[in-house]
């Protein structure tokens, strides 16, 4: 059964006659009496009455005419539903965020101009560690999320936003505070403060530690910056942050640079796409439009590219 058949059988019930349906429908009259004949034969049931002066329906007709309507409405409907979907009248989106973004990227100012551009598209937003947010992305919770990812795992795609170099925080009254560089293996003695170990700044750090053959004594985990802040400033331990968050804690912590070998935090955007370069679903996709917009490749990430 196909719904130009139930087109056709509506047609012919609401005129009560076949020559105005077939006008009504723009086809000829033997291809529309055809149709009829092979909906009736699919039913095993006659719907019409015919002679020579009228068409009506019969009971069967009349029951089977009000199924056929609600099954045109809802095609209709989902017609229409996919058409709103595909024109981002309507839909979701679900991003996920590591806490604490730097402040080169203001999600919340994305966020607002995405709304003001698809204002029928329904917005969801929550925080957790990159772990947490991966397996969102796998299971189709979250569509994307902006994470510190050193290696996508299969099936997910990253694009990179920002990359800044790790460096030191320490409180002013430290003795490493009035160094002008610092290397790995001067901190081996030191305690750190740092976040929990499936966060992706985490992991960075424990990997260019393990790299360089250099242990190292986390005193604090957290997870949250506000708090490895505080730790910090109070002199219980020092911290690895990006560059562009930890210039902004001057001066009430010292900041300084790291001595080669140089430990690059990459901030990206990571959603599935496991058939293509970009999520098949419309919203993703124009949220990526607009991130690319605001956040261009940085320089390395584009001659990558090229």
């Amino acid at each position: 059964m196909e719904l130009r058949q139930l087109q056709h059988f509506v047609a012919v019930a609401e005129e009560g006659h076949f020559t105005r349906a077939s006008r009504r429908v723009h086809i000829v009259q033997s291809a529309l009496s055809a149709s009829i004949r092979r909906l009736e034969d699919e039913l095993d049931a006659q719907l019409f009455v015919r002679n020579t002066r009228q068409v009506r329906l019969t009971e069967v007709g009349r029951v089977f005419l009000d199924k056929a309507r609600e099954v045109l409405e809802a095609a209709t409907s989902a017609r229409e539903a996919v058409a709103a979907v595909q024109g981002l009248q309507r839909g979701k989106l679900s991003i996920g965020s590591v806490q604490s973004l730097p402040s080169f990227v203001d999600l919340p100012a994305l966020l607002g101009r995405f709304y003001q551009q698809h204002a029928g598209v329904d917005v969801r937003l929550c925080q957790g560690s990159a772990s947490h947010l991966l397996e969102k992305i796998r299971s189709g919770r979250l569509d994307l999320a902006f994470l510190t990812l050193c290696e996508a795992p299969a099936g997910i795609q990253k694009r990179m936003i920002a990359c800044d170099a790790l460096v030191l925080v320490c409180a002013p009254a430290h003795p490493l505070a009035t160094r002008k560089r610092c290397a790995l293996d001067e901190l081996c003695e030191e305690p750190f403060v740092d976040f929990q170990a499936d966060w992706g700044t985490r992991r960075l750090i424990d990997r260019g530690f393990l790299e360089a053959g250099i242990d190292r004594h986390t005193a604090f985990e957290v997870n949250d910056l506000g708090t490895l802040l505080e730790l910090v400033r109070h002199g219980l331990g020092i911290a690895l942050l990006p560059e562009s968050i930890a210039r902004a804690q001057r001066p009430a912590l010292a900041v300084v640079p790291l001595s080669e070998p140089e430990l690059c935090w990459e901030l990206v955007v990571a959603y599935a796409a496991e058939t293509g370069a970009l999520p098949v679903d419309q919203a993703p996709r124009a949220f990526l439009d607009l991130l690319a917009d605001a956040h261009p490749l940085p320089l390395a990430a584009a001659e990558n590219a090229a």
